[in-house]
């Protein structure tokens, strides 16, 4: 297989209209790989379960290779990392699940497989209490080494995001639109901050705003990709109870702060508890005993802050880099025609390499060897 050309046709496929996670999987399993998607006989493709004859003929009259073209350009000109679902890099604790994405776009310097992750969710109408709580939390959460997931909105999560650079612990926004924008704007500095040793992460692709139906999506990565998730503040309906109905459906822990009966936003959290949905939660401590986390000799646990970036190169990206070395900066086309591949295969090839630190783009799809 491919690699290059499996990326570029997975996210070729992730544009394919009515076809979402679930089903893209279907097809990937049944065809045998993303690339030969895009080869099958439309009778084949019909036969798959949940495709059926109109998604059948979407997939050859979509001009998603195209888009997928469009797409990469987006990701090398505002520098983000295209993380794939076969990818290492890509968090182990989410890949397991049917409907996880097909791939994450992200910025950042912090590794999506940390240690320990917790998710730290509530209203965005927060309380002084709820902010109290929230800043007591992240700072006791900061002896156990936890990398602290949210979703950069207003209220509790920012606020868990604040704390964690605060006390130095990796933090991931999930956000619910392209990563050619942050949404709500006011929290761009905070995420310019935590792109040091954490980062922003997406499903969507450039240009997706951050419409009412994108959150839930949001939500369900903010549940996957972390070990529990803890509700802090919550109206009786509300994103943080998204998250926590997502991470009891993956089997993940999910805690609450309790609240007075007559708390407004203290009532979904006091639900979650009543329904047995969520543990009572009172302190950090707490949870480490629960989740059975143990301090070091020091007092923390160990953190990694850095993506762990595979720098080895495969074979085709060998060729590429060698022969960018020999003839220096280079149109796309040349490059194409020069190594016998595809220019959707040598766009892939490119972008990998760029992720490496050993290419550079140069204005008019012009590329050089930088490492």
């Amino acid at each position: 297989m491919d690699r290059e050309e499996s990326l570029f046709s997975l996210l070729a496929i992730s544009f394919l209209p009515g076809i979402g996670p679930v089903l893209a999987r279907q097809l990937i399993s049944h065809c045998g790989s993303p690339e030969a998607v895009f080869q099958a006989r439309k009778n084949f493709l019909q036969s798959i379960p949940g495709i059926g004859h109109e998604r059948a003929s979407v997939i050859h009259r979509s001009d998603v290779r195209h888009r997928a073209e469009q797409e990469l350009e987006f990701i090398r000109r505002h520098k983000v990392l295209l993380v794939p679902y076969f990818d290492k890099r890509f968090p182990r604790r989410l890949r397991t699940y049917d409907d996880a994405p097909l791939l994450l776009f992200a910025k950042g310097n912090g590794t999506l497989n940390p240690l320990r992750a917790v998710a730290v969710v509530g209203t965005r109408f927060m309380t002084h209490h709820g902010r109290t709580l929230t800043e007591q939390l992240v700072e006791e959460l900061a002896h156990y080494g936890v990398t602290v997931v949210s979703g950069l909105a207003y209220g509790v999560d920012v606020t868990a995001h604040r704390a964690a650079l605060q006390h130095g612990l990796p933090t991931f926004g999930v956000v619910a639109h392209g990563l050619d924008r942050i949404y709500p704007s006011a929290h761009r500095a905070v995420a310019e901050k935590m792109l040091e040793t954490g980062g922003v992460i997406s499903e969507f692709p450039g240009g997706v705003k951050p419409d009412r139906d994108n959150f839930p999506a949001r939500n369900r990565i903010v549940a996957g990709m972390t070990d529990a998730t803890i509700v802090v503040e919550s109206a009786e309906k509300g994103g943080a109870l998204i998250t926590a109905e997502f991470a009891n459906d993956y089997n993940k822990e999910v805690f609450a702060f309790p609240g007075r009966p007559g708390d407004i936003y203290s009532r979904g959290c006091n639900r979650l508890i009543g329904t047995h949905k969520a543990q009572l939660m009172e302190n950090a401590t707490q949870l480490a005993q629960y989740m059975n986390w143990v301090l070091t000799d020091s007092g923390k646990a160990s953190v990694q802050t850095k993506l762990p970036l595979d720098t080895a190169c495969s074979a085709d990206e060998e060729k590429v880099l060698h022969y960018l070395r020999k003839n220096g900066a280079t149109h796309l086309d040349q490059i194409a025609w020069d190594c016998s591949k595809p220019v959707s295969s040598i766009s892939s090839l490119l972008l990998q390499l760029e992720f490496k630190g050993l290419v550079k783009t140069a204005p008019g799809k012009m590329f050089k060897a930088g490492g």
